[in-house]
């Protein structure tokens, strides 16, 4: 048996014309119309991509630092001792440490959204990304987040920096703001998400690149987009 929607979830599928593609811009219009939710829902990007991440020349790894940032508050931690640990301090990082931090880790204490290492403390690192790797969380210079330049990454993170990576099945899923942003700063965050994919286009991916993509919000249905208009977004 297929599964049974709630009746709020049925007058906001309802909403949506069933079987049409739609422009970014109408879809990002209608996204604002399907806030149902009490709490500030996160606007969601799903993507199917042409690419079969088995091989690693097909892996589509990368992170964007969005215009309007994602209007979700970020807690930063930062691996480095020293120097860097002191830079990592004053440009906002919210957990800095080394072996005290691993050890925290360890203990199951994890109070961060994304994390940062410079690359002499990756050794150490390694010892937890049985850990960190299933949560997202570890740290990898293709995201920018493994770098001598901590204060940047900070400040990326805390303004917006959505990392991504596809799945096993070629799919990448990622929030892009909020339903009470513009229309202009949900579309404009999610062009340049868009841009950043394009960007990584393996040259090994046969085929349509991005072959479906939808957007929603956190408790909506989805709504599908023009994978073209898509595409033309370089």
């Amino acid at each position: 048996m297929g599964k049974k929607h709630s009746k709020r979830y049925q007058q906001l599928l309802e909403k949506i014309e069933k079987g049409k593609i739609y422009s970014l811009e109408e879809a990002v219009n209608k996204v604002k119309d399907l806030k149902s939710a009490k709490f500030d829902e996160t606007v969601e990007v799903a993507l199917r991509l042409g690419v079969d991440p088995r091989h690693a020349d097909q892996m589509v790894r990368g992170s964007v630092v969005l215009p309007h940032g994602t209007g979700k508050k970020v807690r930063v931690a930062v691996f480095a001792k020293g120097v860097k640990a002191d830079e990592a301090k004053e440009c906002g990082a919210d957990v800095v440490g080394a072996e005290d931090l691993v050890e925290d880790i360890q203990n199951g204490k994890i109070d961060f959204d994304i994390a940062i290492a410079t690359p002499d403390m990756m050794g150490l690192v390694g010892k937890i990304g049985r850990i960190l790797g299933p949560k997202g969380l570890m740290p990898n210079p293709k995201t920018g987040t493994v770098t001598m330049d901590v204060c940047k990454a900070v400040k990326n993170a805390k303004s917006g920096q959505v990392n991504f990576r596809v799945d096993k099945k070629g799919n990448i899923h990622a929030g892009i703001g909020k339903v009470s942003f513009s229309e202009e700063a949900i579309k404009e965050n999610l062009e340049e998400f868009i841009r950043a994919i394009n960007k990584l286009k393996p040259a090994a991916a046969k085929g349509k690149y991005i072959r479906h993509a939808a957007l929603s919000l956190t408790m909506s249905p989805a709504i599908e987009l023009n994978t073209q208009e898509l595409m033309d977004l370089k």
